[in-house]
């Protein structure tokens, strides 16, 4: 026969302690009474302390991010630009320069994208495009999916093509263009430039 004990967990914060069986709801106390490995309820309070600890560090951290991308590519480049200069040194002999950072990539929304496509193609720069062209057989049709996608278009089968094109290949593209003067339409392409502050530190 066994005994059924009641047993009262404290867990402590750092700034007191509170009863856990306080933490829970009413069916997770009596399902509390009636299992003796009692530390999974203190853990599962200790858990929960550090996914908060950890969401809160991240939010720090994503603030501080942002503080410094506003240094970086605003505070900086404008003192300079104020004082004629490209770069400068700081005393511990680390270099600070500006650099212009180029980011181009495909909009999401469908017709957008093929209108991308159909403008890369019309510069002649549909090289870039990667090409994914899917074509489904039923069963006993082995023979066919061997053939090229033309001759499964002859053969009365449909085939679906995926394009896409790499961010960092359009971005290579978009940056390239800019410094020979040429442009790229803003309305089929999320393209965007901004300055960036880089510091080379002294070894």
């Amino acid at each position: 026969m066994s005994i059924k004990q009641k047993v009262q967990i404290k867990t402590f914060t750092g700034s007191g302690s509170f009863d856990v069986r306080e933490e829970m709801l009413e069916d997770s106390k009596d399902m509390l009474d009636n299992v003796e490995v009692t530390d999974i309820a203190q853990q599962c309070i200790f858990l929960k302390n550090k996914e908060d600890e950890i969401e809160e560090l991240e939010d720090k951290l994503k603030a501080k991010k942002a503080e410094a991308d506003d240094i970086s590519s605003r505070v900086i480049p404008e003192l300079l630009a104020e004082q004629g200069l490209s770069e400068i040194k700081l005393s511990d002999g680390s270099k600070v320069s500006v650099k212009k950072e180029f980011r181009a990539t495909l909009k999401k929304d469908e017709l957008a994208r093929e209108s991308a496509y159909q403008w890369l193609r019309d510069q002649k720069l549909g090289d870039i495009i990667k090409n994914n062209v899917f074509v489904t057989f039923g069963k006993g049709e082995d023979d066919k999916a061997k053939q090229l996608l033309n001759l499964a278009a002859e053969n009365g089968f449909t085939p679906q093509q995926k394009s896409d094109v790499a961010w960092n290949t359009l971005t290579a593209l978009y940056e390239e263009r800019v410094k020979a003067g040429l442009d790229m339409p803003s309305e089929v392409f999320n393209l965007w430039i901004k300055d960036k502050t880089k510091i080379s530190r002294k070894k």
